[in-house]
């Protein structure tokens, strides 16, 4: 081999490909991969999250040492009430992400570096070189997606320290007692010790807009609510994720790249309501270590048959996603996330992990909708493309 050949070739460097090349240096060492990425470290800017009940009990062991925090509840407060689940929760860092990967995949990575084109077999980079591996693939995000109908999660975080002892020892999850402005809005709240807290601010919105300068007001703002006062901003995050409302596999697949595996986000693998992608990173990290032989053939297929099946198992959370958008007023879209959360814990974990049972999605549908029952209805076909007037878009 020379120095631009290569077993694996990983083409981006967040949390999917970090970990699946951090599980193939676990499991397979004698394979030579690659990983490149555009930024100075793996992972990004991001803070990733997830239950206990969101990944196998056979997983938690390899993927405990990029916990940065574990809580052993959660909470979730809306106007009508406020509740305790007992489900533990753990949030992993970018920072935490790269400074624990980085250990086993020094020497493999190349940062700062752009990706001009990819093929199954190959990779030019920006500056001309190219590298060859038996199996590529593509971890670079998500990129628009034609003909699909969705919405947006937007958000942004500060992490804070405060002058004095905030008081909160576990997570809220939800803050919805708060104005519901843009949507479902929502305040996200990670305590990291007795001072120092994740604030993010959070909207399921019809648009992907993010005003930076407003949020982090509000970020503020809500802290001094709270009786907190911040002394120092250490930390600042952003994002827009997609809420997938309705559209087709093949819609969502049409601008793969040809015999390209595609993993993370890009590859369709995340939550299509709460958009959690942590464990479906995981997941896809534990199978593709596991495949015997690995080229880009291979996994291309197994991946289509993965993201296929993906796809249909989160049908009930588009429909869920519809209801939300198209059947409730913007203002009152909180009022279906506040009688979800009245339903028993092991449903809700269930809901989370997406191993939602028959039973559970009628438990979930029973009953008068907290909408008019008119637009519930039009909600559930999932064909339809245009959405109702003022709402969600198709992506072009």
């Amino acid at each position: 081999m020379t120095k631009r050949e290569y077993d694996v070739i990983f083409v981006g460097g967040g949390l999917a490909a970090t970990l699946a090349a951090y599980r193939l240096w676990q499991m397979r060492p004698e394979l030579r991969f690659l990983v490149i990425e555009a930024g100075e470290k793996l992972g990004g800017n991001h803070t990733w999250s997830f239950h206990d009940t969101d990944i196998a009990p056979g997983a938690l062991s390899w993927v405990t040492p990029f916990i940065a925090h574990r809580w052993h509840q959660q909470q979730v407060w809306f106007p009508k009430y406020s509740r305790v689940l007992t489900s533990g929760y753990n949030t992993v860092f970018s920072e935490r992400l790269h400074d624990v990967s980085i250990k086993a995949l020094a020497g493999s990575v190349l940062f700062n570096t752009q990706a001009k084109t990819v093929a199954p077999h190959n990779v030019e980079l920006a500056g001309g070189e190219t590298f060859t591996a038996r199996c590529i693939i593509d971890a670079r995000g998500l990129s628009r997606a034609a003909r699909l109908t969705i919405a947006y999660q937007k958000f942004l975080g500060l992490e804070v320290q405060f002058d004095k002892p905030h008081g909160q020892p576990y997570p809220i999850i939800m803050d919805a007692t708060v104005e519901q402005v843009d949507g479902y809005r929502f305040v996200y709240t990670l305590p990291y010790d007795s001072a120092r807290m994740l604030i993010e601010d959070t909207y399921y919105s019809d648009t992907p807009r993010l005003d930076r300068g407003d949020l982090r007001n509000r970020c503020i703002a809500y802290a001094k609510e709270r009786g907190w006062t911040v002394s120092k901003v250490l930390r600042e995050e952003q994002g827009v994720l997609p809420v997938v409302l309705g559209g087709s596999a093949e819609a969502f697949y049409s601008e793969v790249e040809e015999g390209v595996p595609k993993i993370g986000v890009g590859g369709g693998f995340f939550h299509h309501t709460t958009s959690y992608s942590f464990p479906f990173a995981v997941q896809c990290a534990d199978a593709i270590a596991s495949m015997k032989t690995l080229t880009s053939e291979g996994l291309y297929a197994a991946l289509q048959r993965w993201s296929r099946r993906h796809w249909q198992e989160q049908s009930f959370f588009r429909l869920l996603n519809r209801m939300l958008f198209w059947a409730a007023n913007p203002s009152e879209r909180y009022r279906i996330l506040e009688r979800f959360y009245t339903l028993q814990e092991p449903l809700i974990e269930r809901f989370y992990s997406s191993s939602l049972t028959l039973s559970d999605k009628a438990r979930v549908l029973m009953g008068r909708p907290p909408v008019p029952l008119g637009k519930a209805l039009r909600a559930l076909a999932e064909k339809r493309i245009n959405p109702v007037p003022g709402s969600a878009s198709p992506m072009s």
